[in-house]
């Protein structure tokens, strides 16, 4: 009786001590439970998807894929798959399988540390909401008491439910349904019994043993839950064995980008955390609609790498990015080269390639696809070597004197067949407003967002070269001067006391013409014109006055050289101050989000972008664009810098001349299209860092620059290569804008100007025409080939007329006014 009697005084001591316990440890983590709000919320999580103006899927961002189901709709042989496999108990036990916990108490006896297993569907649906998966007696008594409370708060039914939309199976899908649409394209009830095992068994370890990853793990693992499924009379005999014959074919079925354009998606990712914070940006399903299309962005991107790779190719071979093996050393064999490659990536239009021999004008390479390939001659002969950015060697004669066997290499496919190429260095950007409202049709950061994520048409300021003198010229019209006024194009010498050397700005190329109209020199991009413009209305005139195109005061420089450009600015903002000339006066802001949609399809934003419009329909709450300019120095600005494109006066006699930009009549995509509704300029910085040119039609305006990230690098200059033929002999030389970047525009604007509008730019009231001689600027009452016809704001027509053989008396010059 003694020894019952303290048995019990023992147990009912014990008994109330664990419960003392219990209901302390109770207290410490019941901040840690759920409310039953937060048991029953599952939420839809899905990644962001960012789309082409046209449909067209652009990039995906976001960790985690989630289709929530009702149990309902959930097949039953599913459920009861993992039922079989992780908790056969389910419906017996309160929460905490004793079978299970006297199952792990046995292993820790055995093995000293707490092992895995024994957990009951309960237990992990609670690790998988709030714990980590840290195997600690902390961690599994929170777990305990997380599983007892949801048994406590929720049925059975939901906390099945909750564990099949919750729990992970790898390659960021989360729940049943995402797991059937991510590994085999389907959705729950479309899968077959060998399907429904292998998603059954992917909890277990969703990274290693998915059939994705690793096929011959999987199938072992599906293999243990058929074993489970059949033990537990899931399915039948017949059934078991079909379904372990089944082969393992699966692969991941996630949205496939139709068109890359990185640069653009990051701006979309940035902007989309910037509204909505990162956890609801990357896991509500947006839908992101830019601005863009497929069509132009894709012409955008092949433009910006096809003109680098042309550059490249002016400039020399730099040669093999490795060599694998020499001369008197065994050459490999394929399938160590296949090998090799596979950990060398293929970037922008560049795959990478073996040398395996050479042969007089040609070479065989092995690429990592296995594919020999065959370089010849025509795909060989610009590589001579590279020197410096101004010298390039001699012309190679065969292909020995370029490519060894065991040279890594790089190649390109062309229309004409396979080239040698090398990764480009400079860097280039392209980037495409509507000038109507400031979206942005195309945006191109750089040759490869993979070697760089340095978006350089919308982070890289530059200085702005003669882009900028069609802002200075638009400031000189608003303060008396004309396209006829006579501006003297020569030497400019400014003595600068405070530094002891005289300030030379040349032209270039080093060339003046003596008086010269100011639709003419913006057309031949006279450097000293700029200056004298500039003088004549003041520096702090003309800064304020460029503030007008968006440009910011305090990065305006406050001397001369701002009106050679000295001012850096981004293409995107050059592109946006080109707009308001293309518009006719107004100041659009650039945007790239269209439309924003949820996860069902619902708009919950739309662009209400400021447009231009000089009579906007206020029954269509139209909100309208600032008028910086007036609509008439936009049209007289246009006019000359179509001048640029298609020159002035009459090509049969010596008053005929070409503007810049006379390449673009060369290009029959856009004249047939645009007519010589087309209209840009060109634009190079001292010492050619950096390479512009900007130019657009009624519909499109296109800004296009090339340089090296490096400030201090210079494009240089490439030798005169005699295997080139002769419209590539053309553009070598000096790079300039109109041999550097405004190739990359014409290539970009071929394909962009067929979907947009060219219509001509329709002259503005209040602009009169008049017939002028154009040696003097002055009226003329000829009507041969020395005169043309000019637009003149009301008032500022010339009233003198040229007399035969006379001289113009009204040139303006340094020391001179035009009032």
């Amino acid at each position: 009786m003694k020894i019952l009697k303290w048995f019990l005084i023992t147990f009912a001591a014990l008994t109330v001590l664990g419960a003392l316990m219990t209901g302390g440890l109770y207290w410490y983590m019941k901040d840690d439970l759920p409310s039953v709000a937060e048991l029953r919320e599952v939420r839809l999580q899905t990644p962001m998807q960012v789309y082409s103006s046209d449909g067209e899927l652009i990039a995906q961002f976001g960790e985690i894929r989630r289709i929530p189901l009702r149990l309902d709709e959930i097949p039953a042989t599913l459920q009861e798959a993992f039922l079989a496999t992780e908790d056969t108990r389910f419906y017996d036990h309160f929460g905490i399988d004793p079978i299970g916990v006297a199952r792990a108490f046995f292993q820790l006896m055995v093995t000293g540390e707490i092992q895995g297993g024994g957990s009951t569907i309960t237990q992990q649906l609670a690790r998988n909401f709030y714990l980590s998966f840290e195997q600690t007696w902390t961690r599994k008594i929170k777990e305990a008491f997380i599983s007892l409370h949801m048994e406590s708060q929720l049925s059975k039914d939901e906390i099945l439910e909750l564990y099949l939309n919750k729990i992970t199976f790898g390659h960021r899908a989360h729940g049943v349904g995402a797991a059937a649409q991510v590994y085999y394209g389907k959705e729950v009830g479309d899968l077959t019994i060998a399907q429904m095992a292998m998603i059954a068994g992917l909890p277990k370890a969703p990274s290693t043993m998915n059939p994705i990853s690793n096929p011959e793990r999987a199938r072992e693992r599906r293999a243990v839950v058929l074993g489970r499924m059949l033990d537990e009379q899931v399915i039948t005999r017949d059934q078991y064995e079909n379904a372990v014959k089944e082969p393992v074919e699966t692969r991941f079925h996630g949205p496939e980008v139709t068109m890359s354009a990185p640069y653009l998606a990051e701006m979309v990712r940035a902007e989309m955390v910037t509204r909505y914070g990162e956890d609801l940006a990357y896991n509500s399903g947006f839908k992101v609609y830019t601005t863009a299309s497929a069509k132009q962005q894709r012409a955008a991107q092949l433009a910006v790498q096809n003109n680098l790779h042309a550059y490249d190719e002016r400039h020399g071979y730099r040669g093999p990015e490795a060599i694998l093996w020499e001369a008197e050393e065994d050459a490999w064999q394929p399938t160590q080269i296949r090998e090799y490659l596979r950990d060398v990536d293929a970037l922008g239009l560049t795959y990478p390639a073996v040398v395996l021999g050479v042969q007089d004008q040609q070479a065989m390479v092995l690429r990592g696809s296995g594919e020999p390939v065959t370089l010849r001659w025509d795909g060989l002969k610009w590589a001579r070597p590279y020197m410096n950015a101004e010298r390039q060697g001699a012309a190679p004669q065969n292909a020995a004197e370029i490519l060894k066997a065991g040279h890594l290499i790089r190649i390109r496919l062309t229309e004409n067949g396979w080239r040698l190429a090398q990764l480009p260095e400079p860097g280039a950007a392209i980037v495409a407003l509507r000038p109507q409202d400031g979206g942005i049709a195309a945006a191109v950061g750089g040759y490869s967002f993979r070697i760089s994520q340095y978006n350089r048409a919308t982070q890289a300021e530059r200085q702005a070269g003669s882009n900028i003198k069609p802002f200075i010229y638009s400031a000189a019209l608003e303060n008396g001067f004309t396209l006829a006024t006579l501006v003297n194009d020569a030497p400019i010498n400014q003595w600068n006391p405070g530094s002891g050397i005289a300030w030379r700005p040349r032209n270039s190329p080093d060339v003046y013409e003596g008086p010269i109209r100011v639709r003419e020199a913006l057309a031949k991009s006279k450097n000293v014109v700029s200056v004298r413009l500039l003088r004549s209305m003041g520096v702090n005139t003309t800064v304020e006055y460029l503030t007008r195109f968006g440009f910011a005061f305090d990065e305006l420089p406050r001397n001369e050289s701002l009106s050679l450009g000295s001012a850096s600015m981004t293409p995107l903002e050059i592109a946006r101050g080109y707009a308001v000339f293309a518009n006719g006066g107004f100041l659009v802001t650039p945007y790239f989000i269209e439309r924003i949609a949820d996860a069902s399809d619902t708009t919950i934003f739309q662009a209400r972008p400021a447009v231009a419009c000089v009579l906007c329909e206020t029954e269509r709450e139209v909100i309208q664009a600032p008028q910086v300019i007036t609509e008439q120095n936009a049209f007289l600005i246009t006019q000359a810098m179509n001048s640029a494109v298609w020159g002035g006066g009459s090509w049969q006699h010596k008053t005929g001349w070409n503007g810049t930009a006379w390449r673009i009549q060369r290009s029959q995509p856009i004249v047939r299209k645009a007519d010589r509704n087309i209209v840009g300029k060109t634009g190079t910085t001292n010492d050619v860092k950096d390479t512009w040119f900007s130019g657009y039609v009624s519909g499109l305006v296109t800004t296009a620059w090339v340089g090296f990230d490096n400030l201090e690098r210079a494009l240089g200059s490439s030798t005169m290569n005699e295997n080139l033929d002769s419209s590539e002999q053309e553009i070598s030389g000096v790079e300039a804008g109109a041999k550097t970047a405004l190739p990359m525009w014409i290539e970009f604007m071929e394909t962009a100007v067929q979907d947009v509008s060219t219509e001509p730019f329709d002259v503005p009231p209040g602009l009169v025409s008049a017939r002028i001689d154009l040696a003097t600027g002055k009226l003329s009452r000829n009507s041969d080939y020395t005169t043309g016809f000019e637009y003149f704001l009301p008032g500022t027509a010339p009233t003198e007329y040229a007399e035969e053989g006379s001289s113009s008396s009204n040139i303006f010059d340094d020391e001179d006014s035009i009032f």
